[in-house]
Order: C-alpha cells, then sequence, then structure tokens
C-alpha cells in the first residue's frame, strides 16, 4: 500500500514536468531543435539497424506531434531529421550507396528531376563518417535544405521537391526501415 502511494506521488510531482530529452539506445536526442527562427519538437526517434547492427538513431523534428507520413513528406513547413552515427562499420562509401537507394525507394526510381541535389547531398558523406557525427537535415520553406554535420553547416539544397525525396527515405511507403519510420513518427 505504501509502495502505491509512493508511486502515485512521483507521477503527480512529474506529470507536468516538460522532457529535455530522448534516450534512444544510448544516444540522447535534444527536445528541440531551432530551423529557421522556429522551434521545433521531437516528434520521435529510433534507431536503424541491419543485420543486428545498430548503424544510427534518427530524430524527426516538426512544429506539432503529427503521425501522418504522407502530410509529413509532402508538407511545406519547417522540419528537420537528426541522425547520429552509432556504428563505426559505416564508411562514406556505404552512406553513399544507402543514400542514393533510400532516394530511389522514396521517388519509385524517378530521381531525374533531383539528381544533381542528390550528388551534392551525398558529398557531405564523402568527407568521412565516424561513430558520434550528428548529421541533421533541417528544411526551411523559400529557402531548402540545410544540411550540417557536427553543428558545422555545409551547404543548402533548394527545392520542396528535394525535401520531400529527402524525408521520404525514412517516412514514404517505402521506408528504409519500417520500424524505424514507426518510432519518428511517435508510434
Amino acid at each position: 500500500m505504501f509502495r502505491h502511494i509512493i508511486v502515485s506521488l512521483l507521477i503527480f510531482l512529474f506529470a507536468g514536468v516538460d522532457v529535455q530529452a530522448a534516450q534512444v539506445g544510448k544516444v540522447e536526442m535534444p527536445d528541440t531543435l531551432a530551423v529557421g527562427g522556429e522551434s521545433l519538437r521531437l516528434n520521435g526517434a529510433g534507431i536503424r539497424k541491419k543485420f543486428f547492427i545498430k548503424l544510427y538513431v534518427s530524430g524527426l523534428y516538426l512544429q506539432q506531434k503529427q503521425g501522418d507520413a504522407d502530410a509529413i513528406v509532402k508538407g511545406d513547413q519547417p522540419m528537420a531529421i537528426r541522425m547520429v552515427i552509432t556504428s563505426g562499420m559505416i564508411t562514406p562509401k556505404k552512406m553513399e550507396k544507402a543514400t542514393r537507394e533510400g532516394f530511389d525507394q522514396a521517388t519509385h526510381g524517378d530521381t531525374t528531376a533531383i539528381q544533381k541535389k542528390i550528388d551534392q547531398f551525398v558529398s557531405a558523406f564523402k568527407q568521412g563518417i565516424k561513430k558520434g557525427d550528428v548529421f541533421e537535415m533541417a528544411y526551411i520553406p523559400g529557402q531548402g535544405t540545410r544540411v550540417s554535420k557536427n553543428e558545422k553547416p555545409e551547404w543548402t539544397i533548394p527545392g520542396l521537391d528535394f525535401k520531400q525525396a529527402l524525408f521520404g527515405i525514412w517516412l514514404s511507403d517505402r521506408p528504409a526501415q519500417e520500424s524505424l519510420k514507426s518510432a519518428m513518427l511517435g508510434n
């Protein structure tokens, strides 16, 4: 009986507390990101695995909670994906190959219109990838997708079409991993 009272008291005390970060695996994802003058909230985050290897943690940041993947992909609002590399087995070549495959899947094989933008995007990986690297892909309406590595802005790739294909890698009807998509949608 006493234990139930303590548990109830703790729940009551912490019910209104705003969590500052989410722990996903051993990676702490911030509760908010600043993008284009907007404060975006963590919608959900999960782990990308392949053959039981945890490759990276990815989080989706939106203005408000949203569970409709199609609406997010098509949306023309500020949003971001934060990706934290958790495996030393990821090489630039492997990341480039997987990313290009992701774009093919997300666009159903029709990357012609954005091919130069994809080439620019994957060049961010050619500078090297190591465990602990943080990539942020932040979409700002009217400007494009700002790509940064370890908080250092690399470049901004213009176009809603590119953002839709990029976010589609994780959120389309053919995502990189269904369980990661579900986690990023907050399920």
